[in-house]
């Protein structure tokens, strides 16, 4: 596994005394990384005897910090560990500067604006800006929605290693919510390659009916590539379709890209 600052960095932290030390670092070397890793990338990593290492990922594994992939048995993010980023992004967003670009957008829009974060198999909405429309959809902070069949959703999906989307399509058939629900893994990884591409998610009411959204990725500033974060907004089929949503495509990049160095600023 090639090594770089972060990684040096880890190996440092994992050097010294402590069992928190070490399993913070542990916890970091999985967060960090982009798929699940096996014990001897772990103990690479850190710079640590196996034996040392199972110790740590066995205990935080019994306090849902880690999981273990079914399939392979490698380390993973733990439910536990999920829903403490989710919190503190959570917490992060509803600091004033954060919320100011939500404001923004939906100021600019005047639609609807969502931040929200990969939660397992679904996406959790960290914070949000309501439209001052009359006409309007109830889905607040702290609201979970697929995968497969949502702006945000499609987005987190789209970036997932191949793998890990054959294992959700494995795992259960794609539950179809309208008639436009993208049900068929095959038409579902074509989706998945044009948003890679573009860079842009778009929701043709495929979850509810009537419902029109957009998300971009909120990228790390450091790592334009990596993003833990997405930004989106959706707006009633009367007032925007798929097409027309297109035209605040501009105005929601800016805004994400203004939102990725506020995070960056107190990661």
């Amino acid at each position: 596994m090639p090594e770089d600052g972060a990684t040096s960095a880890v190996r440092a932290r994992g050097d010294r005394g402590s069992a928190i030390q070490r399993a913070l670092a542990l916890l970091e070397v999985v967060v960090a990384s982009d798929r699940p890793l096996n014990l001897a990338q772990l103990a690479e990593s850190l710079a640590l005897p196996k034996a040392t290492v199972h110790r740590l990922a066995t205990r935080l594994e019994e306090d849902g910090m880690l999981a273990r992939d079914p399939a392979t048995r490698q380390f993973t993010m733990g439910p536990r560990l999920n829903r403490l980023a989710a919190d503190t992004l959570s917490a992060a967003a509803r600091r004033a500067p954060r919320h100011a670009v939500l404001e923004a957008l939906a100021r600019e829009t005047g639609e609807t604006c969502n931040l929200g974060m990969l939660d397992g198999n679904g996406v959790v909405y960290l914070d949000r800006v309501e439209t001052q429309w009359p006409l309007r959809l109830d889905l607040s902070v702290g609201s979970r929605v697929p995968l497969h069949c949502t702006a945000m959703g499609k987005l987190f999906l789209a970036h997932m290693p191949k793998r890990s989307r054959e294992k959700l399509y494995e795992a259960a058939p794609l539950e179809r919510f309208t008639e436009r629900t993208i049900a068929d893994p095959q038409r579902m990884e074509e989706e998945l390659a044009t948003i890679r591409r573009e860079r842009v998610s778009i929701n043709d009411q495929e979850y509810m009916v009537g419902l029109v959204g957009m998300a971009v990725p909120v990228s790390d500033p450091e790592d334009a590539g990596r993003f833990t974060a997405a930004m989106a907004i959706h707006a009633p089929e009367p007032r925007l379709d798929a097409r027309n949503i297109r035209k605040y495509l501009p105005a929601l990049n800016d805004a994400a890209g203004r939102l990725g160095r506020l995070l960056g600023e107190t990661a």
